[in-house]
């Protein structure tokens, strides 16, 4: 059986479980709260590395989160790590390896429904593309020598 922070979880449960009780483990003050709402407002995922069988769980913050409250969300996060009787996961009582990432890095999709916008792979390639076939640029490593 999967433990999150001392909760049991199926493997698809994992990241609201995560999510739920670092929230609830946060406790009160200024820098909680902010945790609590920054947190709450984010999605939270997770990945195990099935060959160094390390888990990480990643918090992916909204682009108008400032520095100082992701310094904060870090504080808020390392302190409820270290202070919780439980370990952050465990796999049938086996304290695992884990990392938390947070990140607000967001991949653009190149296709599908969501698109981002130019990330299409006609766009992505263009400039390449139109570098090679543009009229006036000649090859750098082209012997000049031997030209005619």
């Amino acid at each position: 059986m999967w433990k999150i922070l001392g909760e049991d979880a199926i493997y698809i449960d994992i990241p609201e479980t995560w999510k739920r009780r670092m929230i609830a483990l946060a406790g009160e003050g200024e820098k909680p709260e902010k945790f609590k709402k920054i947190v709450g407002e984010s999605e939270v995922t997770y990945l195990l590395n099935g060959t160094t069988e390390e888990h990480t769980f990643f918090i992916h913050l909204s682009d108008d989160v400032s520095p100082e409250d992701i310094q904060a969300l870090a504080d808020v996060t390392l302190d409820i790590l270290k202070a919780s009787e439980h370990p952050c996961i465990s796999v049938e009582g086996q304290i695992q390896k884990y990392q938390v990432i947070i990140t607000n890095y967001h991949e653009p999709e190149i296709i599908g429904k969501n698109k981002t916008p130019g990330m299409s792979s006609g766009a992505v390639f263009m400039p390449i593309i139109k570098g090679l076939d543009s009229p006036g640029r000649m090859n750098a490593n082209t012997d000049k020598s031997n030209m005619w």
